[in-house]
């Protein structure tokens, strides 16, 4: 019990710093090792040519679906506990938390075997070219059925973290990451096995961070009770659940259709610069996963505090959320843009195509990553506060409203260049319509004269 109390004691009680170091730092870090997944994927893959590393890339936005899916019930049921948690109702968070994990397996399993059984047909949308879809087809085979796993890691990532638990988290996506970079040159190299070699190794990593995560469950560490007879797939926890969760996970998918969009656009440039604008939307992914993650314990904070009307700690919480975002977004992004061949080069030196398209993005999107931080905080807390319609709108814009028509227009008159500067375009016109939103937020939040 009393481990229970210091848990909901960080939502409630603890100084805001301290509270979202404790809750943010630990699940920052610990998506930082996560999105070494990728990472470490694109790394070793890139010894084995263009197109080995060009198939990583195009199925790189099938896993971000599953990872939405993840987010369409974790951080939907996240959201909606935390209120309740402010609001003292126990057991009906326990329900909401059930409800989540059982349910994102139902969706994600639903989802596998949907793709797996149209997996070609799917590469080719995605920008396969034809020297690239024979090895993204390998790869992707045992990437997509192996991600029920990650279904269940991102979905209890949430929930441990909307309790206060974010060193579990960070420790169990650690464990995870660590494997699969201890794997990934053994079954690449050592076993010569290729692409497969980097499928099989991210696998069993994500196996052995469900493992962790199942441990957790079975040894009762949470505050909250998981069983399928808590369950209730009723109209009211639902309708809490998708409230956040559709938008979230609407994001996620963006993202991949945003990244599909970039290859689909680049398959006339060649597999070299379909290669290097994967290897940039991995590099950046690794930033944005960290605010992600420093958001995640961010979240639940603003969402109890808001649930228990202490708007002076919500405050106090959003204004130390977008300074510290900020400050680690101009560290992260102006470090790629001011090395960003360093950078690029690491993945594949001898191809100089390669490495001028990866450089140039590189160097863009890292200028405009310093509004990064401020976009997300807002974008979440509209959704931490249960104002699903200017959280969704807010979350549509960066790779959605404003994105789209850049990419689909901008290539037609600027070519390679439209391209590569597309995101960067779209990232400052989001953060423009963040500022003017915030603005009306603050004037409501703010006492009466």
């Amino acid at each position: 019990m009393l481990q229970r109390e210091k848990k909901t004691a960080l939502l409630s009680s603890v100084p805001v710093p301290r509270a979202l170091l404790a809750m943010g730092l630990p699940t920052m870090v610990g998506m930082m090792i996560s999105a070494l997944y990728n990472l470490v994927d694109a790394y070793f893959v890139g010894g084995l040519g263009e197109s080995p590393m060009g198939a990583v890339a195009v199925v790189f936005p099938l896993g971000q679906v599953v990872v939405g899916l993840g987010l369409l019930f974790g951080n939907g049921a996240a959201v909606y506990i935390a209120r309740l948690l402010g609001h003292g109702d126990r057991e009906a968070a326990d329900r909401a938390a059930s409800t989540a994990l059982f349910g994102s397996i139902l969706a994600g399993a639903a989802f596998i075997l949907c793709t797996v059984a149209f997996l070609r047909p799917v590469l080719i949308l995605l920008g396969a070219t034809g020297s690239i879809l024979p090895y993204a087809l390998t790869y992707g085979r045992i990437y997509i059925v192996s991600s029920v796993f990650n279904v269940f890691n991102v979905t209890m990532n949430n929930i441990v973290t909307s309790e206060g638990a974010a060193k579990t988290t960070m420790g169990t996506m650690l464990a995870g990451a660590a494997l699969n970079i201890a794997l990934d040159p053994v079954f690449i190299f050592v076993l010569d096995m290729g692409v497969a070699g980097a499928a099989i190794a991210t696998a069993i990593s994500q196996a052995a961070s469900a493992l962790v995560y199942l441990f957790y469950i079975l040894r009762r560490r949470s505050i909250f009770s998981f069983s399928v007879r808590a369950c209730r797939f009723s109209r009211e926890i639902m309708a809490e659940i998708l409230k956040i969760g559709v938008p979230t996970m609407i994001f996620q998918l963006l993202t991949s259709l945003s990244i599909a969009l970039i290859n689909r656009q680049s398959r006339g440039c060649g597999d070299s610069v379909i290669a290097g604008l994967g290897a940039v939307s991995r590099i950046i992914s690794m930033g944005n996963l960290m605010v992600f993650g420093f958001i995640k314990g961010f979240q639940p904070i603003a969402g109890y505090s808001y649930g228990a009307q202490n708007i002076p700690r919500l405050r106090e919480a959003v204004r130390t959320a977008t300074l510290w975002t900020t400050g680690f977004c101009a560290v992260f992004g102006l470090g790629m843009a001011l090395f960003p061949a360093a950078v690029i080069s690491q993945f594949t030196p001898g191809d100089a195509l390669f490495i001028r398209a990866g450089q140039a993005a590189l160097r863009a999107n890292g200028l405009t990553f310093l509004l990064f931080g401020f976009y997300t905080v807002y974008s979440s807390l509209f959704l931490a506060l249960g104002r699903a319609k200017e959280g969704f709108f807010l979350g549509l814009c960066r790779q959605g409203i404003c994105f789209f028509p850049v990419i689909l227009l901008l290539p037609q008159v600027w070519g390679l260049n439209g391209i590569l500067y597309a995101q960067p375009i779209a990232d400052v016109i989001s953060a423009a319509i963040a500022a003017y939103m915030a603005a009306g937020l603050h004037r409501e939040l703010s006492p009466p004269a």
